[in-house]
């Protein structure tokens, strides 16, 4: 008989009750099997109560490995993300591009009924974003954006262009991943914390009190700021669970560098200074170089109907991964 490890699932709040319900199970079983060691005549009724003890475990062990292995499936691909957009080269243009492309992701969440929520954002003299952070939430949100992260380049005619050359701008795109269960421990020492005014929408109060938070991770030199909530509390730990993340992306980066040749299902090098994805507006073509695939009708794309590219990106990895 196959020993069944109960201490994962007493440890695991989502399934504890259900351990201990098992626990008490056993106990039962236990007394009338003894019971019917010594009384030949409850022999006969105690093989019903012990089929009825075995259908009872078998059903709660089922009920809790499925909680575990949803969570374990939530963990690789959680239901929370940090989008994080910045202008490249191009100056002005790249900004607009920037926002653009930040634009594109929010009007694709709201046709998922994903939440889409600003934590901090730069704005260029245009308009456009130097760089923005936002926070998306919603079921599958990871699975469906995690090819999003690398550069995207744009080729068109500005507005401000009165000669009509086409020029190329880029922004970069990052998808950081929001899970439970982090396995990076940051010393506090290690820490550099900023206090300032938040500008922008939120009322008066947003700009009388130092609100905004910057945290500096001086190993490394990451630095996140959040100015979305009302608290400074708010903003630090909204802030310190976006650098959690970008030092998890960063470790995870690094490793599938060492490893990227025997990584089955890698859709290009999921570093954010790879070149992922061409925006040819006078062409009407969008093209992504991992998989040599293109599509056209751009405004409608970038007006948020992304979902064919998302689909192309996963079949193409579900491939890879089969083959």
């Amino acid at each position: 008989m196959t020993k069944i490890d109960l201490e994962k699932y007493k440890n695991n709040p989502k399934t504890s009750y259900f351990a201990e319900v098992y626990t008490k199970l056993e106990k039962d079983e236990a007394e009338v099997l003894k019971m019917a060691e010594t009384d030949n005549a409850y022999k006969e009724l105690a093989q019903e109560e012990l089929t009825d003890f075995k259908m009872q475990k078998e059903a709660l062990l089922k009920q809790m490995e499925e909680i575990i292995l949803s969570e374990e499936k939530e963990e690789e691909f959680p239901n929370e993300i940090i989008l994080e957009v910045r202008a490249g080269a191009g100056g002005d243009e790249a900004s607009l591009f920037a926002e653009q492309l930040a634009s594109m992701y929010e009007k694709y969440a709201e046709k998922k009924n994903w939440n889409f929520k600003r934590l901090n954002e730069s704005m260029s003299a245009l308009g456009g974003y130097k760089e923005a952070t936002f926070e998306i939430k919603g079921l599958d949100v990871y699975k469906d954006l995690r090819f999003e992260t690398g550069v995207h380049r744009v080729q068109r005619v500005p507005a401000t262009e009165k000669m009509g050359r086409v020029h190329t701008s880029t922004a970069s795109v990052a998808i950081l991943p929001i899970r439970k269960k982090s396995k990076i421990e940051i010393n506090p020492a290690d820490i550099e914390m900023e206090f300032s005014r938040s500008g922008g929408a939120g009322g008066q109060n947003v700009n009388k009190v130092e609100t905004a938070v910057r945290l500096i991770h001086k190993p490394t030199g990451i630095d996140v700021r959040c100015t979305s909530e009302r608290s400074q509390l708010k903003n630090r730990e909204k802030a310190m669970s976006v650098l959690i993340s970008k030092l998890e992306v960063a470790k995870e980066e690094e490793d599938a560098k060492k490893y990227s040749a025997n990584r089955k299902g890698q859709i290009g090098t999921a570093d954010r200074s790879e070149k992922i994805r061409t925006y040819n507006i006078l062409q009407d073509r969008i093209t992504d170089h991992r998989i040599k695939e293109s599509w056209h009708n751009i405004e409608s794309i970038m007006a948020g109907n992304i979902g064919q590219i998302i689909e192309s990106l996963k079949n193409r990895e579900t491939v890879e991964i089969s083959e």
